[in-house]
């Protein structure tokens, strides 16, 4: 319990943490019950030394050229703002004529400082 009380501290303000015994508490989230035996009546069984297929859906694998970066980083280049912004975050900073051709509402916005 107290390691829940402290995972979930931040968020004290906005809930309350009641124990609830075994007994009391009916609905159990499945992380908190016993894992179910790996035999054959388990829908969930898996023999031993099969490794279990997860199926992965919903995400696409796509192999980028480097010459999409190279025009990504062209592109930024050619984009006033974009190059000053990169230059400072390579140079972490170090010119400060750099960073003062920024406008005013970017230097506001941003934690640049030199």
């Amino acid at each position: 319990m107290l390691r829940w009380q402290i995972a979930i501290q931040e968020y004290r303000g906005n809930m309350t943490i009641v124990h609830k015994a075994g007994n009391i508490h009916k609905n159990a989230d499945g992380l908190s019950r016993w894992a179910l035996p790996n035999t054959p009546d388990n829908p969930a069984y898996v023999p031993t030394g099969e490794e279990p297929q997860i199926p992965i859906e919903g995400i696409n694998i796509t192999d980028v050229g480097t010459e999409f970066f190279k025009e990504v980083r062209d592109i930024y280049k050619l984009d006033k703002y974009c190059h000053i912004l990169t230059s400072l975050l390579d140079k972490d900073c170090k010119y400060a004529a750099l960073a003062n051709s920024l406008e005013d509402i970017w230097k506001k916005t941003s934690s640049f400082s030199c």
